[in-house]
């Protein structure tokens, strides 16, 4: 089965600046999807974050607490781990150079493994405070370090040496996701000014930032290269989508509350956010203009990171359920045992 039949639910609604009642007629919703499967990881260690995939290899890095937990992708069987972090946060496979990259962010160091053997190699460091997201650009072939708090700069990293060759300040308020257009332009949503920085991926030169009002709070991204789109999921339901040529905003997006994840299915034209409501939100980019709100898929509790294998465009998602917040403040403890990935896929 082809993929770009292999997806979603009901069409809610067209989203654009422009009347796309035509486009929508013309183009049916995909199929439906669901949770697929489960795969139970447990634990009793803390928090987690983003994940990564190998879909050659078959394998999925989850970050978890302390280490990454190294899953077989289509059984969930656990392979191993890569140990030795504090507050891990983004990993990132980088197959030029066999190697993979997590960003540490209580040691403000980036963790370089092996992904075959799963050994840790060496270790880079200081990055910025708070490294969070982490991205390979194969244009430059150069790995980039979002330091989420730091005001405002991004750590770029040489894999080739494994060494920090520079450092980009944005003069960001709470920078988060990164994106890249292939073509020289790296995109930054900023959580505390509600803007995306543009920077030159090549001189490394920031070049502006683009206002993404009504949408508020930025977090999780992705670009759409071939039509020159990047989309920002907003805290206050709404997904921005802005032209990457000249920044203006194109659509903007109903979606499920506080999302923290995102990520776009090129061949089925399909951008997906994990939200914190315990919803995917899904909507299909008819055209570079025009976008249609499909019905999301009930995912679980702290279901907020997302991760796509391109091979088979199925979804995998972390999960865990948490106990209650503590009298004194702060977080709600995780309950032990519950760390799970969830594995959304097509209703055959």
């Amino acid at each position: 089965m082809r993929i770009e039949t292999q997806w979603l639910v009901s069409a809610l609604v067209v989203a654009g600046l422009a009347d796309g009642s035509a486009v929508a007629d013309a183009t049916p919703p995909p199929p439906a999807i669901h949770i697929m499967a489960r795969y139970p990881i447990g634990g009793n260690e803390g928090g987690y974050d983003y994940l990564d995939i190998d879909s050659l290899a078959r394998r999925l890095y989850v970050t978890h607490a302390t280490q990454i937990e190294v899953l077989d992708l289509d059984t969930g069987k656990l392979v191993g781990h890569v140990g030795g972090m504090h507050g891990v946060h983004g990993v990132e496979l980088v197959p030029p150079v066999g190697k993979g990259y997590s960003s540490d962010g209580l040691d403000r160091a980036i963790t370089v493994f092996d992904p075959v053997t799963l050994a840790v190699k060496t270790r880079i460091g200081p990055t910025g405070v708070k490294p969070d997201a982490i991205r390979y650009d194969a244009d430059t072939k150069r790995l980039f370090v979002v330091n989420g708090g730091s005001s405002g700069d991004i750590s770029v990293i040489e894999p080739a040496t494994d060494t920090i060759v520079d450092t980009i300040k944005l003069g960001g308020g709470k920078l988060e996701q990164i994106g890249f257009d292939g073509r020289g332009h790296a995109f930054v949503n900023d959580e505390a000014q509600s803007v995306i920085h543009v920077f030159e991926t090549r001189t490394l030169k920031p070049l502006t930032r683009w206002p993404l009002a009504p949408c508020t709070e930025p977090t999780g991204m992705a670009v759409d290269s071939a039509h020159h789109r990047v989309f920002a999921a907003c805290a206050n339901q709404k997904l921005a989508i802005l032209d990457t040529d000249d920044g203006h905003i194109v659509a903007m997006v109903t979606i499920g509350n506080d999302p923290d994840g995102a990520a776009f299915d090129v061949r089925a034209q399909l951008i997906f956010t994990s939200n914190n409501d315990g919803t995917l939100s899904v909507t299909q980019e008819l055209t570079p203009d025009h976008y249609r709100a499909l019905a999301a898929v009930n995912t679980g509790p702290g279901a907020r990171t997302i991760a796509l294998d391109e091979k088979t465009g199925r979804l995998f998602l972390p999960t865990a359920r948490s106990g209650d917040k503590p009298n004194s403040g702060g977080k709600a403890p995780i309950i032990p045992e519950s760390f799970a990935v969830l594995v959304v896929g097509p209703i055959n």
